[in-house]
């Protein structure tokens, strides 16, 4: 069977990933000699988790391409990556490597932000969130992102729930939107709202461990005042 980069890539735009990753390392040239069959696998990767495999493949598209587009679109990937895998130092440097290339989207400042909480720096994760939402007012994530943030700090909890009321709005199932909001009800004293709430997210995300405490902080709460 031949194999073809064009093919390739027709898999992955139909999310065929396990396809487009067949078809990509079977390929003659292989992807440390060509960024664009690096830059393709290495998307595919991601999208499979095979993040171990995606990372080496996107830093060789960023030292060896040219086109600013596949630079931003391998930082921004590896970034998110490293933010899944909880290494947020790393993920960290990415966002700020985009910025100073100067490329300032709502997507990057959110996505700052996350990483700068999960480092603990939560008044820089705050104006950067708050920053992202002056690009983009009604960008979901961060609305997200910031209220929860403002509940889960106890900054100013009737905000947090207004804010991701926004966010969950724009995507009613999303669990984690919903997750967000039980949480934020919680932390603003509201136990009803907050169980109705977190027991929708869990009902969609059955395997999902925060949420579950989340839920079992909650009914812990309302037993202890019954």
């Amino acid at each position: 069977m031949k194999f073809s980069l064009e093919r390739g890539i027709q898999f992955f735009s139909q999310k065929r990933f396990e396809q487009a990753k067949k078809e990509f390392l079977g390929l003659s040239e292989r992807p440390e000699e060509n960024p664009i069959i690096a830059y393709y696998l290495g998307l595919t990767y991601t999208k499979l988790r095979e993040y171990q495999k995606a990372v080496p493949l996107l830093e060789y598209v960023i030292l060896t391409h040219h086109n600013l587009f596949y630079i931003f679109q391998c930082r921004m990937v590896l970034g998110l990556i490293y933010s899944l895998t909880a290494q947020y130092q790393l993920a960290e440097m990415e966002f700020r490597n985009l910025i100073k290339l100067g490329i300032e989207s709502p997507q990057v400042y959110t996505s700052l932000g996350f990483v700068l909480y999960g480092q603990g720096k939560s008044k820089e994760g705050i104006e950067c969130l708050k920053k992202a939402l002056v690009y983009k007012p009604n960008y979901s994530s961060a609305l997200n992102n910031l209220g929860y943030i403002y509940a889960e700090e106890g900054i100013n909890t009737s905000e947090a729930v207004s804010l991701i009321k926004k966010a969950q709005k724009s995507d009613p199932g999303n669990p984690v939107y919903l997750d967000s909001l039980g949480w934020a009800y919680y932390k603003n004293g509201n136990l009803v709202d907050a169980k109705a709430y977190l027991r929708k997210a869990l009902d969609i995300a059955k395997s999902n461990k925060e949420i579950a405490a989340h839920l079992k902080r909650v009914l812990e709460d309302e037993k202890k005042g019954s």
